[in-house]
């Protein structure tokens, strides 16, 4: 095995690793590293045995993930009682989140949960209920990127073992 080769490997096992810490912390993109470290091996074996199909399987997980941390905290203030008003806070809560870094993906769909349902009732104690309900559809969410975070490694590994 040539050092380039060794090289690869080592990089692709750090990918992995780091896909795995980042579907935990809000610093580091988890499930696209994972992807990466697949296309990445892909890149220096030929693409065998991770072929386009197996590719395109880890991408929609990837995808996947990523769907359920902008859905998941306006279910959970849906289910917490919010109304329509707080679900759109609390999808425009994460989409502007976006731009205030780990903290404001973590802040702002509960912030706007709040405020839309302060918007549209003006009752505090209904309003921080919705917040909690985005708080709990936010952490349910990080609980599902991480198992769609531990399958996607599972299976490049299993696919690598069996060829």
């Amino acid at each position: 095995m040539d050092l380039l080769l060794l090289g690869a490997y080592i990089l692709v096992a750090a990918l992995l690793i780091a896909g795995l810490a980042g579907s935990l912390l809000p610093l580091l993109p988890g499930t696209p590293l994972i992807l990466a470290a697949a296309l990445l091996h892909g890149l220096v074996t030929d693409f065998s045995p991770i072929g386009a199909g197996r590719l395109l399987m880890l991408a929609a997980l990837a995808a996947l993930a990523y769907v359920l941390d902008y859905v998941a905290g306006a279910v959970g203030t849906k289910k917490f009682g919010g109304s329509a008003w707080a679900v759109v806070g609390a999808l425009v809560g994460a989409v502007v989140g976006l731009f205030f870094g780990p903290p404001g993906l973590l802040i702002g769909p509960v912030v706007g949960a709040v405020a839309g349902e302060l918007l549209k009732s003006g009752e505090v104690e209904h309003s921080l209920k919705a917040g909690f309900g985005a708080l709990v559809g936010m952490a349910i969410a990080l609980l599902a990127r991480f198992a769609l975070a531990f399958t996607m490694v599972g299976l490049f590994l299993w696919w690598l073992w069996r060829g």
